[in-house]
């Protein structure tokens, strides 16, 4: 039954050219209403930062995030436009189901991942396609970087000894709205919007929660 679920998902997300129809504004991907953060307070980086300067400042110890580490615009040029009225059906684009790398080994060859590890781990992909106003509630698990191809996202961190004011059956978007407001600024988390071309790493234990401003594509890299 995972998969009518999953069709049900992605369908609204999708755009048809149909014969006669005009090209809607963004190619049919949607730009939501909900805000970004006044101040981003997640320290940035750009390509200068050396493999040993991200050990020493970063792996182990907050988030940052990286601009410039990858170039995925072939991979938003060539995979993430509207579908051609001529194109083959055999040529055609269309995911679901489960990141089983063998399913999705086509796509992911195109991805150009984030080029720090930390020492004893390997990663692991997970593509995801997400609309305006969605997300997912603090949680935390191990490292790992996640990368905006296409709309914004914007992302709450806390640090392991931090656990978030937060019901885990209430939506980003609602904690936003409830909880976000009655924080003390002493208390509230780190923040920030990714736009495309902007990778985030949040380290071990760190907890996060993440809110799809505009239809969002991205690709988290976990290393496990």
């Amino acid at each position: 039954m995972a998969a009518p679920r999953l069709l049900r998902l992605l369908l609204p997300l999708a755009w048809v050219r149909t014969a006669g129809c005009a090209h809607p504004p963004g190619g049919g991907w949607l730009a939501g209403a909900v805000p970004e953060e006044e101040r981003c307070t997640v320290e940035r980086a750009d390509a200068s930062l050396t493999y040993s300067l991200f050990l020493q400042r970063f792996a182990y110890s907050r988030p940052v995030i990286l601009r410039g580490v990858t170039d995925n615009s072939e991979y938003v040029e060539q995979l993430l436009k509207p579908q051609d009225l001529a194109q083959l059906g055999s040529d055609t684009l269309y995911f679901f189901g489960d990141n089983n790398f063998t399913e999705w080994g086509s796509l992911f060859q195109q991805y150009v991942a984030p080029p720090f590890r930390i020492p004893g781990t390997s990663p692991a992909y997970s593509f995801g396609i997400a609309g305006s106003g969605s997300g997912v509630p603090f949680h935390w698990h191990g490292p790992g970087y996640s990368e905006v191809i296409f709309g914004r996202k914007r992302w709450f961190l806390y640090p392991p000894d931090h656990t978030p004011r937060f019901h885990p059956n209430e939506t980003t978007l609602a904690w936003l709205h409830h909880t976000y407001p009655t924080l003390p600024r002493a208390q509230r988390p780190l923040e920030c919007t990714l736009r495309p071309g902007e990778v985030l790493y949040f380290p071990d234990r760190w907890w996060h929660a993440t809110l799809n401003l505009d239809t969002s594509v991205f690709i988290s890299t976990f290393l496990g």
